[in-house]
């Protein structure tokens, strides 16, 4: 019985030594078979080891889609270290905060990442070019360890160990970590795998575009191509033109997306030739507009499979592969050995066809929230999503709501409340709102709702100096898609600004076609 995630590595290098593995797609192309990965996945792990990292650390990495990052993850996973991956194009105050609040004590970064984790006093390794402090260690070093004569400190052998830790939102607009364990990660992978037809197999190339930072692009994509001993080709940054390249010179089958690449491959010419090799496309990460998807097909000429799911759920619940054809709103049904049920607000079941709060139970959920693990799956073993669904007669799911106020940007969490305390502090702002609001490129933008502070000022010029104020201050994604200057915001009785109300608003705005 396989306990540790990082198991598979050694057991596709015993079935298939000379296979491929991994590229690059972009630069060199390095490449890796079977049997070098897993030789690089051994050195790494001992130069770990050798450098005082036992089993229930952390490492963090802030890395984009290259070999580093899948190398280091299963090494420090052989060792039973925890892992907290980063995104390394979020703002720097925000991943060292992460680093800080889940105690990491060795980072491995990207070159312009080293001098800010080199002042903060933590060990670090660099991929990449660099000339900086002497004391950050290029990744070099860790090939050339010698491999330990007698083998490298077994990882506990316990499923229930933690293996990752992922920002996210929780159920709660605030953000938090979610602790999974070796036993939910590889859980998913088996209920992915037994989908009937299943998304990956053996023979298959697997486009790696999704930025591995992402639970979906680490356990979905790359996870299960390492599970089903497929070929990986790792994308650091989606282009239009230079992936459809990518697709086409490595001979990839299977193409996993969401909703920014659909949006830019619909329509263009080239693409169907491109996609011609392909065997399935399938997108997650976040809803995507149903008319978008029947666009996708034509342009296309391959029928886009859907998927649900969230970090705490390591992260599959649904797909669509195997189900009904002619539902292009419906992400699918539960993957095998997962139960859901949707809930009302009373905790009766809601009756079919009707809304209801999407409820799990399954063994690919998270152990809790860190540090504590508390806010996991209660005593029955039930965790409560947080969004709202409605199941049809032959238990598909379709997305309705959602009950927290997270805005999920291309498959990225957006918390409004960071949002809104950057764009309070601009000059010229006395009150600020920020809602999520449907976009057909990244799924959900963010849209805010500015009130000046001074009576007639000149709307275009405060939304434009806002702007420029949250774009030095928030990622890309965060920054609202639109800044909306009014004269003022709806408040509730007891003085809060009314989230309901604007959103109502949104709404009629979109049944009337308003702009």
């Amino acid at each position: 019985m396989t306990v540790n995630v990082a198991e598979i590595v050694a057991r596709q290098a015993l079935a298939d030594p000379h296979g491929t593995a991994l590229v690059e797609a972009y630069g060199a192309e390095r490449a890796l078979t079977w049997a070098a990965f897993d030789d690089h996945v051994t050195r790494v792990a001992a130069w770990l080891s050798a450098h005082g990292l036992i089993a229930g650390q952390r490492v963090a990495l802030v890395l984009g889609n290259r070999l580093e990052l899948p190398v280091t993850y299963f090494a420090a996973l052989r060792l039973g270290l925890i892992v907290v991956p980063a995104n390394p194009r979020a703002p720097r105050d925000e991943v060292t905060a992460l680093c800080a609040g889940t105690g990491v004590r060795l980072v491995v970064c990207e070159a312009e990442w080293a001098d800010a984790f080199a002042r903060a006093g933590l060990p670090t390794v660099v991929a990449g070019e660099y000339a900086g402090d002497a004391h950050v260690r290029p990744y070099a070093d860790l090939l050339q360890v010698t491999p330990v004569p007698h083998g490298l400190p077994p990882a506990p052998p316990d499923p229930e160990a933690v293996a990752l830790l992922m920002a996210t939102s929780g159920t709660s607009t605030e953000q938090r970590v979610v602790m999974l364990s070796h036993r939910a990660l590889l859980a998913n992978l088996e209920q992915v795998a037994a989908v009937d037809p299943p998304p990956v197999r053996p023979d298959d190339v697997v486009v790696v575009m999704l930025p591995l930072f992402h639970v979906f692009a680490l356990n979905a994509v790359l996870g299960q191509a390492f599970h089903q001993g497929a070929c990986s080709v790792l994308v650091d940054r989606f282009d239009a033109v230079r992936t459809l390249d990518v697709v086409v010179r490595h001979g990839v089958t299977v193409v996993p997306v969401a909703p920014p690449v659909v949006a830019a491959w619909t329509g263009r010419p080239g693409v169907q030739q491109a996609l011609a090799g392909v065997r399935l496309l399938l997108s997650g990460a976040a809803p995507i507009d149903p008319d978008l998807v029947e666009e996708f097909a034509v342009t296309s000429g391959h029928p886009l499979q859907q998927g649900y799911g969230l970090t705490e759920a390591a992260p599959v619940v649904t797909t669509t592969l195997g189900r009904p054809d002619g539902k292009p709103a419906s992400v699918g049904a539960p993957v095998e050995g997962l139960e859901l049920r949707l809930v009302e607000k009373d905790g009766d079941d809601a009756e079919l066809g009707d809304p209801g709060e999407i409820w799990l139970r399954g063994p690919n959920l998270l152990s809790g929230f860190w540090p504590d693990g508390t806010g996991g799956p209660d005593a029955d073993g039930w965790f409560a999503t947080g969004d709202v669904g409605i199941l049809d007669a032959d238990g598909d799911l379709t997305l309705v709501d959602r009950l927290r106020e997270i805005v999920i940007v291309s498959g990225f969490n957006v918390f409004p409340r960071e949002v809104e305390e950057v764009l309070a502090d601009a000059p010229g702002v006395a009150e600020v709102a920020a809602v999520g609001v449907e976009d057909r490129e990244t799924g959900e933008a963010v849209r805010a709702y500015v009130v000046p502070s001074s009576p007639g000022a000149d709307a275009e010029a405060l939304a434009t100096a806002v702007r420029e104020h949250a774009e030095g201050r928030l990622a890309r994604f965060k920054v609202p898609r639109e800044i909306v200057v009014v004269d003022s915001l709806p408040h509730t009785t007891t003085g809060e600004i009314s989230k309901s109300r604007l959103r109502a608003a949104e709404a009629r705005r979109g049944v009337l076609g308003l702009p």
